[in-house]
């Protein structure tokens, strides 16, 4: 079981875009003091998004943001969204819904910050949504993942969008 050059880089972005998502959930989950102070993680009771949406966003939409700042229903959609999306790409296993949902979030984020800092219209939040597209429109990044047994299974086949 030989990879192509080309399969092996499509496999490296599909786990290390899963791995941004699943570090993120860890990250806040335990504190791990990157983005997440020890004092400061969701097991100590803390909000996984207060800090974001109180003090990280700005621009014409902040307001909407900052309201959701605290939302029970939002932390835990947050966190899921962080876990599932990172562990689907790491595996790879329901590659659309993963990257469609993780997409999803990265725009919301993007738009909390609308507009970036240090450039007017593009930033990291968008190019990792071209990423994650891409990653769906190609079978290479299915290599060395879980796909076919995941596909076997029925639920996959009886709601093909978890494929």
């Amino acid at each position: 079981m030989f990879f192509k050059k080309q399969e092996i880089v499509w496999v490296l972005l599909r786990i290390g875009m899963g791995w941004i998502f699943l570090w993120a959930f860890f990250d806040k989950l335990f504190g791990l003091g990157f983005g997440t102070a020890s004092d400061q993680s969701w097991l100590d009771g803390v909000s996984p998004t207060a800090g974001f949406l109180k003090f990280g966003t700005h621009g014409p939409f902040a307001g909407i943001f900052q309201s959701l700042t605290s939302n029970f229903f939002v932390e835990w959609l947050f966190m899921v969204g962080l876990l599932l999306i990172g562990l689907s790409l790491i595996l790879g296993i329901g590659m659309k819904i993963a990257s469609y949902s993780g997409s999803l979030l990265l725009f919301l984020m993007w738009l909390a910050t609308f507009p970036p800092k240090n450039n007017p219209i593009i930033d990291q939040h968008l190019v990792y949504i071209c990423v994650l597209i891409v990653l769906t429109q190609n079978s290479s990044s299915k290599k060395f993942s879980l796909d076919k047994w995941w596909g076997r299974q029925k639920i996959v086949q009886k709601f093909s969008v978890l494929r």
